[in-house]
């Protein structure tokens, strides 16, 4: 399979938030949202009925690294204040489904599946802050390729609350040694996209036993010159669902986050 060159994808970009949503909404547009509407925050999403929001809130606020809270919306509501005219249950290019700690279903939309009582939380993703990297001269290979980012779980621990419990996920872009610290600067003023990362170096360090096969998302190679560098990543409640066996919960589909209109 070829991959699409740098040129080509960046003219194929979404510039502006609500084009994103409106082509997820329209199923025109079911890829990872990376390196689209740059400057505006993106979203990761986890829905859970009213009755285990409570302890999920407790949850992030214990946790604000992996789940650094963008909006809590009101049980039942679907358009989000960061979002004006947004469709929670429509504008992400893909969502994920689980019962009882299982994935059941990756699907386009669920608006069929919408219930009064369901409570959307979004969570800041690490992609808010690639658009920076980027225009501060760090190439990010899996944005230039058109790939998903590379996540994996690690051995690192969260807070619990109630139910909640589990493992960081993190999220892995390769980095030149020489550009790390700027990485890391540029990335530390983004809070709500999980600002610095949480590792550089040997992913054994953190439990991840093999680089080339990523839990979630695509895998992209660390060159001779490079380390890989690890984010706290909002796919976390994802994990900590099914480590948790939540009845219901719902969520975006790996690195199909959703877009806000609020600045990075």
């Amino acid at each position: 399979m070829q991959i699409p060159t740098f040129y080509n994808i960046m003219n194929n970009l979404h510039h502006q938030p609500a084009a994103v949503r409106l082509a997820s909404r329209n199923g025109d547009f079911t890829l990872p949202t990376a390196g689209h509407a740059p400057g505006f925050i993106q979203a990761n999403l986890m829905i859970v009925p009213q009755a285990q929001a409570f302890d999920f809130l407790l949850f992030c606020q214990r946790n604000p690294k992996p789940c650094p809270l963008v909006e809590v919306l009101a049980p039942g509501q679907l358009e989000p204040a960061c979002a004006p005219g947004a469709n929670i249950a429509t504008d992400v290019p893909g969502y994920r489904v689980y019962r009882h700690g299982e994935l059941v279903e990756e699907r386009g939309e669920i608006a069929s599946l919408w219930q009064p009582d369901f409570v959307t939380f979004l969570i800041g993703c690490s992609f808010s802050f690639e658009s920076a990297v980027m225009q501060a001269g760090v190439p990010l290979r899996h944005v230039e390729q058109g790939r998903n980012v590379a996540m994996y779980r690690t051995n690192l621990p969260c807070v619990p609350a109630g139910r909640f419990q589990g493992d960081m996920v993190v999220s892995m872009r390769p980095v030149k040694s020489r550009d790390i610290a700027r990485v890391v600067e540029v990335s530390s003023r983004f809070a709500l996209a999980h600002g610095a990362p949480v590792h550089v170096g040997n992913p054994a360090a953190i439990g991840i036993g093999d680089l080339s096969k990523p839990d979630y998302g695509d895998f992209v190679p660390v060159m001779p010159d490079e380390l890989p560098v690890f984010w706290a990543c909002g796919v976390t409640p994802q994990a900590v669902a099914q480590a948790s066996r939540l009845p219901l919960c719902i969520t975006h589909a790996p690195g199909k986050m959703f877009v806000t209109d609020q600045r990075g």
